[in-house]
């Protein structure tokens, strides 16, 4: 082939690409295009690589259950890269409320402060979002949900980031909450009076919503036979201890109900020969019936209200629910109100307003309820007050579950420390209101964690130094991993953590003098163990020491080769 005829068919092929990229220039585009702004969280992990260290004076326990809640205090991205070690395809629901850059409150992105006058906020928003998004997805399990909250300043924008990820196939559902019935009066045009939650699965396949109830104002037609066995019964007096629930804060919801002997007939009307019962409870405090007179008698008449005797022979009114609902996308039920089952609730467990805006409680345990199965576990990294593991630790008190959380949050205002934890550690204990009254532990347990950085200078060409020094900080990363947070054992050489069904060891080493020794005890004591040792390679000592009881693992390679994967590397 001549060179001129090579020269031919060069510059044929060139002038194909510029028509080529003429036509994707000329194509009409759908989707999300946004300047990329470059993190400094992000790039960094380039040279130091993420870990976690537990602050045991922060640990509680307050039941006889394997410790399992987790509160990681530290920026998310962190978490997240640490989370992608230990929890890949374990979380079961994600729940976050990310902040809304709405303008007229700035959050922080590369140590500054962003408000409505930073032209590239939009971008920065959603570099932000995708970077942590993208590690979310790979720790959620095949059926798993991932639950946004968003306001319409990035609703537009946040779904079309989450399609893009999550595929728009996996979307199940955007679901308007009613969390400010009276709207915001300060607005120009519309009073702002609901937000939203993005609602998209792993594979929508195979994920499948709890069937449940979830309203008290019923979505479902009712048969009073009850022919079709799907009812359950709730207890028409108000349940919970705050202080929405009392007469005097809403005296409207306190009347008689009437019940005749043979428990056939109810009426709010006066009656001759029937009893006359009250939202009183057994101690003699005053609450109230869930609804008001009116809608109690609507739910009366269309067959919804039975009486029945309990155990002492006193009469209780109850509400029939449908145990299968059709879940519909707009939330108005008042418990999601922002301001009286949100702000007021960890204002009466603070003793004062130290969070702005949390999420109601019920809204999180509603939609828990909806997500999660009575074992999942569940994820919020933008943790901010707590509400979701408060919501989690409630759900489990409710049905008897054990779900656990890991809840991570930044400590920014010392929020970590004194709103996140403290309102945890007073759920967990019991506490005293702001009036002074005692409401009852609900269990559970926490152990707290911060991240740190270990500084490897290339994650690209990890030298044999930095392999050593991650592995002697990974222990509790390792322990969250194998799900064994109490820590039995350490010394210069390894490093013990155990639940009630296994353990997990640590050897730190490069010199296995001591191997033998830690491999002797570990056997002593019947019980499933995973013994990490280090190693410069891969699957060095799984043959050696590997037995009926000790299942060996390789440290620091897979904890590298995550965070090689996630720094696209």
């Amino acid at each position: 082939m001549s060179q001129h005829h090579s020269e031919k068919e060069l510059l044929a092929h060139i002038k194909d690409l510029e028509n080529e990229i003429k036509k994707l220039k000329d194509r009409k585009k759908f989707g999300l295009v946004w300047e990329n702004k470059p993190e400094e969280v992000v790039l960094a992990c380039e040279k130091q690589v993420p870990i976690i260290k537990e602050v045991k004076n922060r640990k509680l326990v307050s039941d006889n259950l394997p410790l399992n809640n987790v509160l990681i205090e530290g920026d998310n991205y962190h978490s997240l890269s640490v989370l992608n070690y230990t929890h890949r395809n374990k979380i079961d629901v994600i729940y976050i409320d990310p902040p809304y850059n709405t303008g007229s409150s700035a959050w922080v992105y590369n140590n500054n402060y962003i408000d409505e006058n930073d032209s590239y906020r939009h971008s920065k928003w959603v570099s932000m979002m995708k970077n942590r998004l993208e590690l979310a997805k790979n720790l959620l399990t095949d059926n798993g949900f991932i639950v946004c909250a968003i306001d319409h300043y990035e609703l537009f924008t946040l779904g079309l980031l989450m399609d893009e990820i999550f595929g728009e196939s996996n979307r199940i559902g955007i679901v308007s909450v009613v969390h400010k019935s009276e709207g915001r009066n300060q607005e120009k045009f519309f009073g702002t009076s609901h937000e939203y939650m993005l609602f998209y699965s792993k594979n929508k396949q195979s994920a499948n919503f709890a069937k449940i109830v979830l309203s008290e104002d019923i979505q479902a037609t009712f048969d009073r036979e009850d022919k079709d066995g799907l009812f359950r019964l709730n207890n028409y007096l108000r349940s919970g201890g705050g202080d929405h629930n009392l007469r005097k804060n809403k005296p409207h919801f306190f009347y008689p109900i009437y019940v005749s002997s043979d428990l056939k007939n109810i009426t709010i009307g006066k009656q001759k020969g029937y009893e006359e019962i009250l939202p009183i409870t057994s101690t003699g405090q005053e609450r109230t019936w869930k609804t008001t007179k009116e809608t109690f008698l609507e739910r009366l008449n269309s067959g919804q209200i039975i009486a029945e005797r309990d155990q002492n022979n006193k009469i209780q009114v109850y509400e029939k629910y449908r145990e299968s609902q059709v879940i519909k996308t707009h939330w108005i039920d008042p418990k999601y109100h922002a301001i009286h089952y949100g702000t007021k609730v960890v204002e009466n467990i603070l003793g004062g307003k130290k969070f702005d805006f949390p999420k109601s409680l019920y809204l999180l345990i509603d939609t828990l309820k909806l997500t999660s199965t009575k074992n999942s576990t569940v994820l919020d990294f933008f943790a901010g007050s707590g509400t979701t593991g408060h919501a989690v630790l409630e759900l489990n008190k409710q049905d008897g579950g054990k779900r656990k959380f890991i809840l991570c949050t930044n400590n920014e205002n010392n929020i970590a420390e004194e709103v996140t934890y403290e309102r945890l550690k007073r759920v967990i204990k019991g506490y005293k209101n702001k009036k002074g009254e005692k409401v009852e532990s609900l269990g559970g347990n926490l152990s707290y964690y911060k991240t740190d950085l270990v500084d490897i200078e290339k994650l690209q060409r990890i030298s044999d130094e930095s392999k050593i020094k991650i592995t002697y900080q990974a222990g509790e990363m390792i322990a969250i991993r194998e799900n064994t947070l109490n820590e039995s054992d350490k010394n210069d050489w390894w490093q013990i953590f155990e639940n009630d069904n296994k353990k997990t060891a640590i050897y730190f080493k490069e010199d296995k003098l001591k191997l033998p020794e830690l491999v002797k005890i570990l056997e002593k004591e019947d019980k499933p163990t995973v013994l990490y040792i280090f190693g410069w390679g891969k699957n060095e000592y799984k043959n050696e020491y590997s037995t009926k009881n000790i299942k060996v693992e390789d440290i620091p390679e897979p904890i590298i080769e995550v965070y090689k994967e996630i720094n696209r590397i």
